[in-house]
């Protein structure tokens, strides 16, 4: 499992929340964290860069909001970030700089690295996307198993973690691609630079620098 550790799947440096994720290894133990990390940084964050909007709302002067966008909080949108019509922004979210949140795109409790794109009739819930990560249109994080049960994160058969948590999306290292209309199970951990097919059904550990056809047909890119 060390592959899909915090090290392993992001840049510290691409990210606002660069000292939450080193307080844990795997980034599925920061999920419960979110909420709380953002309300301590956003009442740090520097007035000439950033303005309050709302209760536990912080909003870059540079970044771009439609006025049809709504935004609970907790939340922090970073600078030159744009949160575009109808994005519907559930609270504990922080939006990374210059990402796009877009058309009808639904966030919650989620941490979005800097240059993320999720700009098209996208649901990400109770997941953390690394830079330049890129869902296609209507792709989703499936956050909750229909039994209800904790989610377990599986490598394969014989290398598992139970994360006790009963909402837990996805956690897409750096510059994944998930194509349109794919569907992210509970507890699935995406390497690094890794792309998913357009209309998958994706669980589990899917290793760095992969292509994802189906379950059955995952290979790994060649070298240039």
């Amino acid at each position: 499992m060390e592959q899909y550790s915090i090290e392993k799947l992001y840049d510290l440096n691409e990210t606002i929340a660069a000292d939450l994720m080193r307080s844990a290894k795997y980034p599925w133990e920061i999920l419960p964290k979110i909420k709380d990390f953002i309300i301590e940084l956003g009442n740090k964050l520097p007035q000439d860069k950033y303005e309050k909007k709302g209760e536990n709302i912080w909003i870059a002067k540079s970044a771009i909001v439609y006025d049809s966008a709504y935004i609970a909080g907790p939340c922090i949108i970073d600078e030159e970030a744009e949160v575009r019509h109808c994005a519907f922004i559930r609270g504990s979210a922080i939006v990374g700089k210059g990402a796009v949140v877009g058309n009808s795109t639904e966030l919650k409790n989620v941490i979005l690295f800097n240059k993320v794109q999720v700009p098209h009739y996208n649901y990400v819930g109770d997941s953390i996307l690394g830079f330049k990560s890129h869902m296609g249109a209507g792709s989703i994080t499936s956050n909750v198993k229909s039994d209800k049960k904790l989610v377990v994160v599986k490598n394969g058969k014989e290398d598992q973690v139970e994360t006790g948590l009963k909402k837990f999306g996805a956690m897409l290292g750096d510059n994944v691609e998930v194509g349109c209309g794919s569907v992210l199970n509970p507890g699935t951990v995406i390497g690094r630079e890794t792309n998913i097919y357009p209309l998958s059904s994706v669980r589990g550990c899917i290793p760095a620098k992969s292509i994802f056809k189906d379950k059955d047909h995952i290979v790994r890119k060649t070298e240039d």
